[in-house]
């Protein structure tokens, strides 16, 4: 990563400058502005307020989410805090407005019917009500736009319901690490095993995602959207195993993968078209293969000779994902742009059918 790409702010740092703003209104009559937090690890940004609202018994402060160079869905949401007296006793408590979720599901940081703040960022804003000299407050953290953004984020998959969730370890959006990607695949794997279920699907794509459930059919939440960290559910699993899992996803992808990439990011490793042309035993595909362009173009110069080279990389893909996760059987199916399985290891795979011959391409 370039060293002059700008880092950015979680939604739990939003929220925790927000209601220190909110807060201090509250008890001052005056909104800091920039307010300033530190986080855990030291970090101290200065937030702009870009609205405020204070009446004789509620502080809002609004701050717009900077999440830097990071391509981060959340980029420039609008996110809100009010703030009240709660009930002498009651402590910090905190609802969630319109744009932020509720947990519905067990297995995540939260219990159900509680909104989707995270304990980290609860922490962070306790953290800066006691610092400004309040004990008992009722925060209503919203999100505009928030039940929108939702549907491009893992959240109703996991029992999120209603909007976004306020996250961050943190505090700090560091560019293209994608660690809220990561985080997602984790918290899928927990609801996933909390609602017990034994066997989880990791797919590359909603191709691949279709093409397991319809051969599978197993529900939503065995299905993780694995993207290009096949390394990340790898990895978590061998902490926190399930029955068996299947790993489904493009024949490009699954062929990086088959050569021990954890990464499947086309940025970050590439399909090695002379380790595709060692996969088969026909030699003159073979030198085809390694003339080829693309690891599509390889993949329909298999199909046209009838050789089973999407199997090859299904079993090599296997072998480095079981080199991984030892415990739990796992196996693979490749998937074409037309959502068909062009390649699987092992051949059969208990309740599964076989798979079909895939046709030669041409016209559709």
């Amino acid at each position: 990563m370039s060293s002059s790409l700008r880092r950015g702010w979680t939604t739990g740092a939003c929220a925790t400058a927000a209601t220190k703003a909110a807060v201090i209104a509250l008890l001052t009559g005056e909104f800091p502005d920039p307010v300033q937090i530190t986080l855990p690890k030291g970090h101290t940004p200065a937030f702009a307020l870009t609205q405020t609202a204070l009446t004789e018994t509620t502080a809002m402060a609004a701050i717009v989410k900077d999440a830097g160079d990071d391509p981060d869905v959340t980029h420039g949401a609008t996110i809100r805090s009010t703030v009240r007296h709660g009930q002498p006793g009651s402590g910090v408590t905190f609802t969630a407005g319109h744009g932020v979720g509720t947990v519905t599901k067990p297995g995540l940081p939260l219990p159900a019917g509680e909104p989707a703040i995270n304990p980290v960022p609860r922490r962070l804003m306790r953290d800066v009500i006691a610092e400004a000299g309040a004990t008992d407050i009722v925060v209503e953290i919203s999100v505009d736009d928030g039940a929108e953004i939702a549907r491009h984020t893992w959240n109703p998959r996991l029992g999120i319901l209603g909007g976004l969730s306020i996250l961050g370890t943190t505090g700090v959006v560091v560019p293209y690490s994608c660690s809220a990607w990561i985080d997602s695949i984790r918290r899928g794997v927990d609801v996933a095993r909390a609602a017990g279920r034994r066997h989880l699907a990791a797919c590359t794509g909603s191709t691949s995602e279709k093409a397991v459930k319809d051969l599978y059919h197993l529900p939503d939440d065995a299905l993780l959207d694995m993207g290009d960290f096949a390394g990340a559910v790898l990895k978590y699993l061998r902490r926190h195993p399930v029955e068996r899992l299947t790993i489904a996803g493009g024949f490009a992808k699954l062929s990086k993968l088959a050569d021990g990439h954890l990464d499947l990011h086309s940025g970050r490793s590439q399909v090695d078209l002379n380790s595709l042309a060692t996969r088969t035993t026909n030699e003159e595909l073979s030198a085809k293969i390694k003339a080829a362009n693309t690891a599509l173009e390889a993949l329909q110069l298999a199909q046209q000779a009838g050789d089973p080279l999407a199997d090859a990389v299904a079993d090599a893909a296997r072998e480095q994902a079981q080199h991984v996760l030892t415990n739990t059987p796992v196996d693979v199916l490749v998937i074409d742009r037309a959502g068909r399985i062009v390649g699987r290891a092992p051949r059969s795979t208990g309740d599964c059918p076989e798979r079909t011959t895939p046709r030669a391409p041409g016209p559709r």
